[in-house]
């Protein structure tokens, strides 16, 4: 390593250090953040990018950009700290690359923008506060998987989509993880199986380190919200929005079919019990009698599946019918796969305002795709969970239910809760992009919030 080369390194990492010590005197919630990247030069890039572990810069851009004003420098630095705290270099997933680029960047800039510290402080442009205005019109929080539906929508042209992603460019995103393309993997490995094994070994480990990434900003990012909360609340109000999105990007995530497996109920379903086969005995009764095996299968077998639920509805004026549509056909989805119920099944789903509207039995995945083509949403009036309960408790009482698991209550949160806990699990599921991270349910009472991501309707990828 020659002496130039040595030298601009060290410019590169004291530029960088300088910066992340001024944004520690303005953000002291940052400091567990600020510490956590590394410093490496790389001239594969003419820029500066992170891919969660360090920051990765090319000198002379980032001489050029302290140069002309370090705010640039404290904001760059800032911007790649936000994608790592928001998980965005793990989370592109099947999304289109330039798009998921985009979102994630107006998601930054946006938090940026907002924060009244002179570190980062900048003039907003015109345009970028069109932008702002447009999306928090279609959107609760500006969070980059909202942003990133929206960016769709719009079917932007090929001048209008690079002028705004010049408006919100600030780090190479080229560090990032990347989707793989199965096809061409599979035309350069299948010559050589060494090859492919080596290289299915270095995919393995180093998916292994970006989960390890990804947990631990997620760690940080969970710390960093606590501390805005509690110890820093000061601070807390200060940055409201950025305390909003961490609230939005930490929330629980819950896959909707693992979460119905809080309310199944352990029968014998009509299945092969491979655990309890004996493939010995019968390829022995096979090669001694010709097609005579000396043990079957097990026809049934013991499984967890859903067998009695109901599925409660608030159809007040503040729930969308187009939401719960997106919940019943999720739900539908799961049916179809049979793999979460039973042949034979039974759940109602009761649409409620103030009193009870409709309760719709369902027994089949059948009735239940026929129920969907003749969806439609019944009251408009207030909310009150209290009549829910107390027409399951009598259909309890009539012997309609023998073995009810729970309750499942897609609701906006506001109105009236029983005061005892019923004999069966309830959880009140939300539909929002944050928001509803403050609504409260009883103590006896599970609270689950979905967002867009997870609802997405299976059956029509099938």
């Amino acid at each position: 390593m020659n002496e130039t080369h040595q030298q601009l390194i060290q410019i590169g990492s004291r530029i960088l250090s300088a910066s992340r010590n001024e944004l520690y005197l303005s953000m002291r919630f940052l400091d567990v953040a600020l510490s956590s990247l590394r410093y490496e030069m790389n001239l594969s890039s003419l820029y500066v990018g992170t891919d969660g572990e360090k920051i990765l810069f090319n000198p002379r851009y980032l001489i050029q950009r302290y140069l002309s004003d370090r705010v640039l420098v404290n904001r760059a630095y800032l911007h790649m700290l936000l994608h790592c705290l928001f998980r965005h270099p793990f989370h592109q997933g099947d999304r289109d690359e330039e798009y998921w680029n985009l979102a994630c960047d107006i998601a930054v800039e946006s938090m940026v923008d907002a924060l009244p510290f002179k570190s980062v402080r900048l003039v907003v442009s015109d345009r970028r506060n069109e932008w702002y205005d447009k999306l928090r019109r279609e959107l609760k929080v500006l969070s980059a998987e909202g942003i990133y539906e929206v960016l769709q929508k719009e079917k932007l042209s090929i001048q209008d989509f690079g002028k705004l992603q010049l408006e919100f460019w600030v780090d190479d995103h080229v560090f990032w993880e990347k989707k793989k393309d199965d096809d061409q993997n599979q035309d350069e490995n299948q010559d050589d199986n060494n090859n492919q094994n080596q290289n299915d070994q270095n995919d393995e480990q180093e998916q292994q380190r970006r989960q390890e990434l990804e947990e631990k900003w997620r760690d940080i990012s969970e710390k960093m919200q606590t501390n805005l909360e509690t110890f820093s609340k000061e601070a807390g109000e200060e940055v409201g929005d950025l305390l909003q999105y961490l609230k939005v990007e930490n929330r629980e995530r819950y896959d909707y079919r693992r979460f119905l497996e809080k309310f199944v109920t352990l029968k014998e379903d009509m299945q092969v019990d491979d655990d309890s086969y004996d493939y010995i005995f019968y390829t022995y009764g096979l090669q001694l009698y010709g097609n005579l095996p000396l043990i079957e299968a097990l026809e049934y077998k013991e499984v967890k599946k859903v067998e009695e639920i109901v599925i409660a509805i608030d159809t007040s004026e503040s729930c969308e019918g187009e939401v719960v549509r997106k919940f019943l056909e999720e739900t539908y989805a799961i049916l179809r796969q049979n793999e979460s119920f039973f042949h034979t099944f039974h759940i109602h789903i009761i649409q409620c305002d103030t009193v009870i509207q409709q309760d719709k039995v369902i027994t089949s995945a059948e009735e239940m795709a026929a129920y969907m083509e003749e969806f439609d949403l019944r009251g408009s009036g207030g909310t009150d969970f209290r009549p829910v309960f107390t027409y399951v408790s009598k259909l309890i009482e009539e012997k309609v239910f023998r073995n009810l698991k729970g309750l499942i209550y897609f609701t906006d949160g506001w109105g009236q809760f029983p005061k005892r806990r019923p004999p069966y699990e309830t959880a009140f599921v939300f539909f929002d992009e944050g928001m509803y991270n403050e609504r409260e349910v009883p103590p006896w009472a599970m609270k689950v919030i979905l967002g867009k991501e997870d609802l997405e309707i299976s059956y029509n990828k099938e």
